[in-house]
């Protein structure tokens, strides 16, 4: 797979839209932003005319979306919105984006909401479900209808694993040692999950322990969240999906009951049906480790088979290695690059009313970390290696690693499992629920909202 941010956004050319009606010419606006993907190359010429004189920014939002798909017109185009904006960015539909996105006092011409439809139409009508205009009202959705991006995929183009075939690590043979894996154990029940498999997929809806869960994994932003997908209020369990569609290089996932857009980072749900329904969903402890370290520690479990169902290369580093091996972002998102990189890794914890990072580099020299996040006392226990952090209440202990394993400041020894730190009297203390992700998603979607480890 190809990283070129800017080749990506321009590689869908108007061949490749599905014939549509002859649309009803009501609004001028709406007429103007239709000829850039239809139309004679004279009506063309003066629609963009009209709207150069007409001289308002808020039907930019409309241009940059036929920018990226309007190949044989985009640079007539791109010369409309560098004389309203007095911006020059070229074709670089990347740079506008950002620039889109540092701007959010402009506010999108009311022809925005069809003209986006149809184009997103066009590409996939199964977007439909997602794309109601009632839900696509500025005042209804959690987040700007202008910075949607088509993901290059229709709708479950990216498939779920739904219940997939599980099966014991001595018929695994297919992974190697250092093969990262999703590590979940939820009331005894022990699972792995390879990311060589998950990148080719981003969502489980599984059953683990008898509670239901997803595991959203969104590679571009290398983030893998496990929430429980039982809400107070609703009969079943919610089943999510890929939508086909990013916020900010972010996955928009949706849920089978309502076909509402949910953000995957955040668990919630940011346009559609259940956009006011106050609905968080709740997250799961979930480790990422190695192959190796996961079944020496958890013998009993069970990891996924490669029998998904779908015929995919599942082999070690072939899902979206150019992008894992790039400092680059595919697609765009504003980022505060002053502290860290855009795709250093960063542990995350959204819990007890607060939000707190942690990166990864920290657990370089300090593989046990005693911290805390609001008013609750944490301790973290991380490898780099592993890409591997687990975080746990503290209370009034200190801890530190030793070549024996994790002990207090009396100098006793403590167990590391799953669920809690286990001291030699049985103290619990309790996992708390997080999860890696690249540093840009943590900053675009918190910000100052959150609080940084050693910054």
């Amino acid at each position: 797979m190809s990283i070129s941010r800017r080749s990506f956004a321009g590689m869908i050319g108007a061949g490749a839209f599905a014939p549509i009606a002859v649309w009803a010419q009501e609004d001028p606006v709406l007429e103007a932003l239709r000829s850039t993907l239809d139309g004679r190359r004279t009506s063309f010429e003066a629609q963009m005319a009209y709207l150069r004189d007409r001289g308002q920014l808020d039907v930019v939002p409309g241009l940059l979306t036929a920018m990226r798909y309007a190949d044989r017109r985009r640079d007539e185009i791109v010369e409309v919105i560098e004389a309203l904006t007095g911006q020059r960015y070229g074709n670089d539909w990347f740079e506008w984006m950002l620039w889109q996105e540092r701007n959010p006092q402009i506010v999108p011409h009311p022809s925005l909401i069809p003209f986006k439809r149809e184009v997103l139409l066009r590409i996939d009508p199964n977007f439909d479900v997602f794309l109601q205009p009632e839900y696509l009202q500025r005042d209804r959705m959690k987040i700007r209808l202008e910075e949607i991006a088509w993901g290059g995929v229709h709708k479950d183009g990216i498939p779920s694993l739904d219940n997939p075939t599980l099966i014991s690590p001595s018929n695994a043979g297919y992974l190697k040692g250092d093969d990262l894996v999703f590590g979940v154990a939820i009331n005894g029940d022990e699972r792995a999950y390879p990311l060589r498999i998950m990148g080719w997929h981003e969502m489980f809806n599984e059953v683990i322990g008898g509670v239901p869960v997803a595991l959203a994994y969104c590679t571009l932003c290398g983030s893998g969240i496990l929430f429980e997908t039982q809400v107070a209020g609703w009969r079943k369990p919610f089943i999510f999906g890929s939508s086909g569609f990013l916020y900010r290089s972010n996955k928009l996932m949706f849920d089978r009951e309502t076909h509402s857009l949910w953000n995957q980072y955040t668990g919630k749900p940011v346009v559609g049906y259940l956009v006011n329904s106050g609905i968080t969903l709740k997250q799961r402890p979930v480790v990422i480790t190695t192959w190796d370290s996961w079944k020496t520690s958890h013998p009993k479990t069970r990891v996924l088979s490669l029998n998904t169902g779908h015929r995919r290369n599942y082999g070690s580093g072939v899902v979206y290695r150019d992008y894992f091996a790039s400092s680059e972002l595919m697609f765009p998102a504003v980022v505060d690059q002053s502290r860290h990189r855009q795709k250093d890794y960063i542990f995350a914890v959204r819990q007890f009313g607060a939000a707190r990072a942690w990166p990864l580099s920290a657990f370089k020299s300090k593989p046990v970390i005693n911290d805390a996040i609001a008013q609750t006392r944490l301790v973290l226990i991380g490898d780099p290696k592993e890409r591997s952090v687990r975080a746990y209440e503290r209370k009034s202990h200190a801890f530190k690693a030793t070549q024996s394993g994790l002990q207090d400041s009396a100098g006793q020894s403590w167990t590391v499992t799953e669920d809690a730190l286990i001291g030699p009297d049985g103290t619990r203390l309790s996992r708390v629920a997080g999860h890696i992700s690249y540093w840009f998603a943590w900053d675009n979607y918190l910000g100052d909202a959150a609080s940084i480890y050693g910054g």
